[in-house]
């Protein structure tokens, strides 16, 4: 089995990686973000750069086969926590895993209401002792919600399965998760 965890930046994606992880046996966490930063460094100073290393097609190339091959080596489950906004960028993800994985691939969109989001973002820590870069994540997190709404009305609600995580703690939204991915 395949998971890929999307939703918008903050809403505890990469905690319920974790608890997946920890709840489902033989499983493993394979980040995209990773792939980005290899990317990113490989790219730097060269004409065709791009500023989010989702636009590069290798990036979505290489993270597909990441992630197949890990579920073909590992027998799954395979958890991606990564947002994906851009519909585009989504099928160019999702449609090789469904197709060359041989496991379900299950699309978990995680949201939160606007106001739970935006609180949730300002009173998170990333970096604990470190409040620059706290910030720093902080205030890209507050830029892209807006995005994250518009992907979620056009497109991404309609393609994967919500989890509504506004009310719900971490817990709750790991047995939310859990009882979905064990029902289908």
């Amino acid at each position: 089995m395949i998971i890929w965890l999307n939703g918008p930046f903050g809403v505890g994606k990469s905690t319920l990686a974790a608890e997946l992880h920890r709840a489902l046996k033989g499983s493993l966490v394979a980040d995209p973000e990773r792939v980005g930063d290899l990317l990113r460094g490989a790219m730097s100073g060269h004409e065709l750069t791009q500023r989010d290393y989702q636009d590069y097609p290798p990036w979505r190339q290489v993270t597909a086969t990441l992630v197949t091959s890990l579920a073909a080596y590992t027998g799954g489950p395979v958890i991606v926590p990564m947002t994906v906004l851009d519909p585009h960028h989504a099928t160019d993800l999702l449609t090789p895993l469904r197709r060359e994985a041989g496991l379900p691939v299950h699309h978990l969109v995680l949201h939160a209401d606007p106001d739970v989001l935006q609180q949730r973002i300002t009173t998170s820590d990333e970096f604990p002792g470190d409040p620059v870069r706290s910030e720093a994540v902080r205030a890209y997190r507050h830029r892209r919600a807006a995005d994250y709404q518009k992907a979620a009305h056009s497109w991404m609600h309609a393609h994967g399965h919500v989890i509504d995580t506004s009310t719900l703690t971490p817990g709750q939204t790991l047995q939310t998760a859990l009882a979905h991915l064990h029902t289908t």
